[in-house]
């Protein structure tokens, strides 16, 4: 598989031999999905959390008499089916939202997501990426210079000038391989990979 190598403006400046079990894989659009919903649920924290019957705040003094006043018999006003009473199943703040998803399955994810990313013409590949000083402006003039509006920046290594530079762009988000997560490949419509990234992840995906 060729990818496109990419000069400072944007531009197409040659192909790029990348491998084909990393970016040639056919689409599994049942597999990427599952990677997809994983990803998102292992992010989540149990930090909801409802009352029950025990916690909530009432009294135990039952509010009417059992018989005679024609109304539904009622015993205390913690009652799920009353205004303010405790829910029948709660929701716990301990509750586990994680899903379980083997080391091949995710790999295999990813290098679908990577290898719909290149048939699309939605990946290239740059040299380098760096500017000279940690302003948001040199680095959206850079981007901006590449034909760039909304793109994912994958590095080898986190640049320090690239990475602060970065952080008040919107639609510009800099991560190095090891935090390049395939919510991120899908959501951004451009990826952009240095020639060190696309290395590491035949190194560590291929």
């Amino acid at each position: 598989m060729e990818l496109k190598l990419i000069n400072d403006e944007g531009q197409e400046a040659s192909r790029l031999k990348a491998s084909d079990v990393l970016f040639g894989r056919e689409y599994n659009e049942a597999l990427v999905h599952q990677v997809l919903i994983a990803y998102q649920a292992n992010a989540r924290s149990g930090n909801r959390a409802q009352k029950d019957r025990q916690d909530v705040r009432h009294t135990t003094k039952k509010p009417w008499r059992q018989k005679g006043t024609g109304r539904a018999r009622a015993g205390m006003s913690s009652s799920p089916i009353w205004r303010g009473g405790g829910r029948v199943f709660p929701n716990s703040s301990d509750e586990n939202f994680s899903h379980k998803l083997n080391r091949k399955m995710y790999r295999a994810g990813m290098a679908s997501i990577l290898s719909q990313l290149a048939r699309e013409d939605r990946l290239a590949v740059v040299d380098n990426l760096s500017i000279e000083a940690p302003k948001t402006r040199l680095f959206a003039a850079k981007i901006k210079g590449m034909g760039y509006e909304s793109v994912l920046v994958i590095t080898d290594n986190l640049d320090e000038n690239v990475f602060l530079a970065s952080r008040n762009l919107p639609n510009v988000l800099v991560v190095d391989v090891q935090q390049a997560d395939p919510v991120s490949l899908v959501r951004f419509p451009k990826v952009l990979l240095t020639k060190a990234a696309l290395a590491k992840f035949e190194e560590i995906l291929g």
